[in-house]
């Protein structure tokens, strides 16, 4: 698939039509859909039903597979020659071999800048890699903006269990639950936090399209992973271009 510096073979992309034209548009050439993938076992972890807290194995197993997809993800685009990798999806499928067994897939359509090879490489000398659609990738540079990395965090926690006399108390009255309050915040934050920190270690301007997951997987409803992910940015240019809105209507037949 890499061909030569003359020339390529076909390449293999899954954006749509739309993205693939825009990405072209900014000046990038899909080389080829590349994947990365771990099976990984998540091991136990006892906890104490009455208590908040984080689970620390549990945390860093999920961070570890999801981190060995990419970094294969990674090395395919860097096999093709890539200066970056768009519309990165991190998917996570527990199969039938055990409630601990999960493959963590990371894919996404490596791209080739056309002009300057070594422009759009992170700081670490890879291609960069990005969550955004061909839109907002396409948009984001026309913006004096360019992507540095996908960045991460996530926490693995397990909310308290409400206790009998609680229950009761409760039952019949509005009241809210500080305890489940809490416990929601501090785990969201923590992985918020991560994400964040992977994002200064690139150097990064900032984080765009950030969202959080919230997923319990197999471990039951009061142990619940939150998933904090983003595109890390810097800016490339002081003047920013930013194009004005316009009026989309649909048509409804």
């Amino acid at each position: 698939m890499r061909g030569t510096s003359e020339s390529r073979t076909l390449f293999t992309s899954d954006l749509s039509t739309s993205e693939f034209l825009l990405v072209k548009e900014a000046g990038f050439d899909p080389v080829g859909l590349v994947v990365g993938s771990s099976i990984y076992h998540v091991g136990y972890q006892q906890s104490a039903w009455s208590k908040n807290q984080e689970m620390t194995v549990l945390t860093q197993a999920m961070y570890h597979a999801r981190e060995l997809a990419m970094d294969r993800m990674e090395e395919e685009a860097h096999q093709l020659g890539a200066d970056g990798v768009v519309g990165v999806r991190l998917e996570v499928n527990h199969k039938e071999w055990g409630n601990h067994i999960a493959e963590f897939v990371a894919i996404g359509t490596a791209v080739v800048h056309r002009g300057d090879k070594n422009r759009f490489k992170n700081k670490r000398g890879r291609p960069f890699t990005s969550d955004l659609s061909g839109q907002d990738f396409y948009i984001l540079l026309r913006s004096g903006y360019r992507p540095l990395g996908l960045v991460m965090g996530n926490c693995v926690y397990h909310v308290a269990v409400q206790s009998f006399g609680s229950f009761i108390r409760n039952f019949s009255q509005n009241a809210e639950l500080t305890q489940y309050t809490q416990a929601m915040y501090d785990s969201r934050e923590l992985a918020m936090e991560r994400m964040q920190k992977e994002a200064e270690e690139l150097g990064a301007k900032g984080i765009v399209g950030a969202n959080i997951h919230e997923r319990t997987h197999a471990w039951g409803a009061h142990v619940i992973e939150f998933f904090a992910i983003g595109t890390a940015v810097e800016e490339t240019s002081g003047d920013h271009v930013i194009e004005a809105p316009t009026l989309v209507l649909p048509l409804i037949s």
